[in-house]
């Protein structure tokens, strides 16, 4: 077993075969997705609280959110770079969904 494999053992056991690992990638994917579709929701729900696209974008606050989640992935083990990639990735898409809410909910902003 490599380093790289952390797994509390007092709750759950390693994966004796690549099924298993695949079906516990497939659970948390569901549960990724329905956190980001709970997270869609308050992004959508932000955007009537936004004067305009800047703050939108918000730079401030994306290098505020990016900081944290760093922080967080460290102390739970995560690579901080992929903790921020993710992360980026998922702003990106979330501030497209957001300037068009924001843009259908202010036409003429």
């Amino acid at each position: 077993m490599g380093s790289w494999m952390m797994f509390d053992v007092s709750t759950t056991p390693p994966p004796t075969s690549l099924a298993e690992v695949r079906e516990r990638i497939d659970a948390i994917d569901s549960d990724l997705v329905r956190l980001l579709a709970q997270r869609q929701s308050l992004v959508r729900a932000a955007a009537s609280f936004k004067a305009d696209d800047q703050a939108v974008r918000a730079p401030d606050r994306v290098a505020q959110v990016i900081a944290s989640v760093r922080d967080r992935a460290v102390s739970s083990g995560l690579d901080p770079a992929v903790a921020e990639a993710v992360w980026r990735a998922m702003i990106a898409a979330f501030i497209e969904v957001e300037l068009a809410e924001h843009k259908h909910a202010n036409p003429k902003a």
